[in-house]
């Protein structure tokens, strides 16, 4: 199977494509240019285009040798509205908008096992469907491609994808068992009440005094309610009430917005049970009323057995067993790749790309960048896992 050095002269190509991807960043169904550049350097590698699914979405077919089996490779395309703070040479030209969570890296390491593997059709036996998805980065990219037919069209036997991990070492790979990512939903309570001046709370009944008290009792639920040993986050993110200019008013409404994660079905019917069962009963306590919606957007992503033992041997093959760690633990952020592992079996892995160059240069953040040094490591493992998975 190939390893780093194997793909180390296709290095300098990824490395330059990465940082044109870098500075020109695309958000969540705007990836024109991101997905022409894909499709191009695809064609380019003699490798069939579809493009359009999902709107931006792309996706490359390369057939090796004679073979019944088809897998899918994905990696996402979106940047954030953000502004870069990083100062790197190429960084983001487009004002508000950067890739901080190293998804040019992962089209990049992709676009490298594709051109790789091109190469070296005869090192596998069956079919490889190389999938450019948009919107990972929540707008719902991965579920619109199997809405649309992804699996359909280019059917596959089990579908993989990777992502990179500030704080993993440099040449680590990470293939969780079971668990790997938390759902990601959102939850929504508007309080109403009714208004009055600011020296006459009698004459009014106050919508503010329930939200707060909800806002207290909320993380009773994880403290109290959820098994010591389960796990599940529930945060407040926005809350909105009467107007700065005018304090001396009790407000109507208090509209709170928040997000819930767990890490299986049951902890996630818990935490929406009871966010909304906490919200009408400090409404009902204080005489007002409460609308409370839940959203659930993106369910756990979470590895099949079978295919994350074969996705393990993979990345042992790639960086050695020593760099090749099976009992990572879960992390509470989502990923919309768990859409295409609850329609195939499936497994998703993490790519230690070192520590941050800049102390605060994790996902998310303004100084993020993706370290090319892991661009090898990464398209060798890809490939690896077409080795595996379609031997010739």
């Amino acid at each position: 199977m190939p390893t780093p050095q194997a793909l180390a002269a296709l290095a300098p190509l990824m490395t330059t494509w990465r940082r044109d991807l870098h500075a020109h960043p695309e958000l969540g169904f705007e990836e024109s240019r991101t997905a022409a550049f894909v499709a191009t350097e695809l064609r380019a590698a003699g490798i069939a285009v579809e493009e359009g699914l999902a709107v931006t979405g792309v996706v490359g077919t390369l057939r090796g040798r004679p073979g019944n089996r088809a897998i899918a490779l994905r990696a996402d395309m979106d940047a954030l509205a953000m502004t870069e703070a990083t100062g790197a040479a190429y960084a983001s030209t487009v004002p508000g908008k950067m890739h901080a969570c190293g998804h040019d890296g992962h089209t990049a390491m992709l676009l490298g096992a594709a051109k790789w593997l091109a190469g070296h059709r005869d090192n596998f036996a069956g079919t490889v469907h190389f999938v450019f998805q948009p919107a990972e980065e929540s707008r719902g990219g991965g579920q619109r491609m199997v809405a649309e037919g992804l699996f359909d069209c280019f059917p596959a036997d089990a579908v993989y994808a990777l992502h990179n991990l500030p704080g993993l070492p440099l040449g680590t790979i990470a293939v969780p068992k079971g668990p790997v990512l938390a759902s990601s939903d959102t939850w929504q309570a508007v309080f109403r009440g009714r208004g009055t001046h600011g020296a006459k709370p009698h004459l009014g009944t106050d919508a503010t005094l329930a939200a707060a008290q909800f806002i207290a009792a909320l993380h009773s639920i994880v403290a109290r309610e959820l098994d010591p040993m389960g796990v599940g986050v529930v945060s407040l993110g926005h809350m909105a009430a009467g107007h700065a200019d005018a304090p001396n008013v009790i407000p109507a409404e208090v509209l709170l917005r928040g997000t819930a994660r767990a890490l299986t079905a049951a902890t996630r019917d818990l935490l929406e049970q009871r966010i909304g069962g906490i919200a009408q009963g400090m409404a009902a306590t204080h005489g007002v009323e409460v609308d409370y919606t839940y959203t659930r957007r993106l369910s756990p992503t979470v590895n099949h057995a079978a295919q994350a033992a074969m996705m393990h041997r993979a990345a042992a093959a790639t960086v050695g067993a020593a760099q090749a760690l099976d009992d990572y633990p879960a992390i509470t952020a989502g990923e919309d790749f768990s859409a295409m592992l609850e329609a195939r079996p499936g497994a998703y892995a993490w790519l230690g790309t070192g520590a941050p160059v800049h102390p605060e240069g994790f996902h998310h953040n303004p100084h993020f960048d993706f370290n090319d040094e892991a661009l090898a490591t990464g398209a060798a493992f890809l490939a690896s896992i077409v080795e595996a998975e379609l031997p010739a």
